[in-house]
């Protein structure tokens, strides 16, 4: 296994850890700064008023985008599975 793949190999890691990591990190984001304001708004400043609408969120991302998230997934791991003969050299 050269650096060249090394670095490719990574940078795909990376690639699909972002994408399915980022509709997660946009909902929890909109929600927290909604939220900051209302508290902001209201002067209510209760830390653990943000925890139950993050979670529904998060829910709602995984039932929708979950389907693609997985197949997401399964596509990177069998792309592993089908160039391993060439990481280690075969």
């Amino acid at each position: 296994m050269n650096s060249d793949q090394v670095i490719e190999l990574t940078k795909s890691f990376l690639t699909v850890a972002l994408k399915v990591s980022l509709p997660f990190l946009m909902v929890v984001l909109v929600i927290g700064l909604v939220i900051g304001l209302l508290q902001s708004l209201t002067q209510v400043q209760e830390s653990t008023l943000t925890f139950v609408p993050k979670l529904l969120g998060c829910a709602l991302v995984l039932a929708l985008a979950g389907n693609w998230m997985l197949v997401e997934l399964i596509n990177f791991g069998r792309g592993l599975l089908e160039n391993a003969g060439s990481f280690i050299g075969k």
